[in-house]
């Protein structure tokens, strides 16, 4: 269990260096988009699609730190009444069932992907757009990973009767 904790932190650290440097880019190109709007009457073309493409990358970078902490969207109003280690089995059921189908959604978004590159339109800046998209199967490999991480130490802690590390139940 001290490996699967272990890879969850590093995966997580390194989603929170990500996380944090396209935000403190949105807010960045923001500031200067109002900035040259309000005193020079112009702006930057590209700022304004790359903002919105850099929300998608939140979003899903968001989810997979959500989920890596087990604070991810669930409904555990039943599980309540159950004792610790059932909760851990349900949690640990509940979760895999979530990563599969995360791992559902990649094969759907890689179908999207290959549309995008074959449409060749262009994101910003002569970018391809299904680069900026790209975003959408990589969040989602990386939910499948975090689901599957949780539900395998919620496993491990059900067998060997104990309580998972804190957050997962």
């Amino acid at each position: 269990m001290n490996l699967l904790h272990r890879v969850n932190t590093l995966l997580t650290r390194l989603e929170t260096v990500l996380l944090v440097a396209l935000l403190a880019t949105m807010v960045l190109l923001s500031f200067l988009q109002v900035l040259l709007r309000n005193l020079f009457g112009t702006g930057l073309l590209w700022a304004d699609p790359l903002v919105r493409y850099l929300v998608l990358w939140v979003g899903f970078l968001g989810a997979a730190l959500a989920t890596s902490s087990d604070r991810h969207i669930s409904i555990d109003a039943l599980t309540r009444f159950f004792p610790p280690r059932a909760k851990c089995a349900i949690k640990s059921i509940t979760t895999l069932f979530a990563g599969v189908t995360c791992g559902f959604l990649f094969n759907s978004s890689i179908t999207f992907l290959s549309g995008e590159k074959a449409s060749g339109s262009a994101a910003f800046l002569s970018i391809p757009s299904w680069i900026a998209l790209s975003i959408i199967p990589a969040g989602y490999v990386l939910l499948t990973a975090h689901f599957l991480l949780v539900a395998a130490e919620n496993a491990l802690a059900t067998v060997k009767k104990t309580v998972p590390r804190e957050g997962n139940v």
